[in-house]
């Protein structure tokens, strides 16, 4: 089973909106996908969709049996916002030794909040994903006195990384994101985690959700459901 979380920068983005990915994914990798519609801001500020993501996968691990799915088979996946969501679940799994997941999804996520990298400033107009909108997704999303250097806003933070399931983490070329999305998978590799990263070098960020007009995104749906595949055969 893959519990899914989807993009949008905590305030857009819905189960429709993904549904293309989700779809793609439990047809490929042959899986149940259970796509989390979690809270967003305005509305519901930070930690408000972690703390949604969080009672999804806990309520997905104690009823596996009843829907159909595997209890020592679940991963937790997400693109953007939701790759974000899918880092920090997998980090709070580990602090409080519940149900462990076997495989953690990575769709170019957010996983440091202060965009502080030079891809920030690199690709930070004129690729979609803009410098203007990210700081106006995080000004709806998080409060002035929340920290954002905590990991649960910031995974990338977090003081510990062994023993974090193992990682499949897509990147795009032209994406403010992707140096600390490498920077993510240089802390998961140091800590021994498995992990496996793939660039698409001429991808905008969000790409995975247009397989209907970018060949690419259906080559990194494909991807991202064969590695998803391994993982759940490598439990049997």
């Amino acid at each position: 089973m893959l519990v899914y979380f989807h993009g949008g920068g905590y305030t857009i983005g819905s189960l429709q909106s993904h549904d293309c990915v989700c779809r793609g994914l439990c047809v490929e990798a042959e899986c149940i996908v259970i796509s989390v519609d979690y809270r967003l801001a305005p509305e519901h500020k930070y930690p408000a969709a972690i703390d949604d993501a969080w009672a999804a996968t806990q309520w997905v691990a104690t009823h596996a049996d009843a829907i159909g799915g595997d209890p020592g088979r679940i991963a937790a996946g997400g693109d953007s916002a939701g790759g974000n969501l899918t880092a920090v679940v997998a980090q709070q799994t580990k602090k409080e030794g519940s149900s462990p997941l076997v495989f953690q999804l990575l769709i170019y996520p957010g996983t440091e909040m202060s965009c502080s990298f030079e891809s920030h400033e690199t690709f930070g107009e004129g690729y979609r994903l803009t410098k203007e909108l990210i700081t106006w997704f995080y000004n709806h999303y998080f409060a002035p006195k929340d920290d954002i250097s905590h990991w649960r806003a910031s995974p990338l933070n977090a003081q510990d990384f062994s023993g974090l399931p193992p990682a499949f983490v897509l990147s795009a070329g032209y994406d403010p994101l992707q140096d600390e999305n490498k920077a993510y998978v240089d802390k998961l590799a140091l800590a021994g985690v498995p992990v496996k990263h793939s660039h698409y070098e001429g991808m905008i960020h969000g790409f995975i959700t247009m397989p209907g007009a970018i060949d690419k995104a259906k080559e990194a749906i494909s991807e991202c459901a064969l590695e998803l595949k391994k993982a759940f055969t490598a439990r049997v």
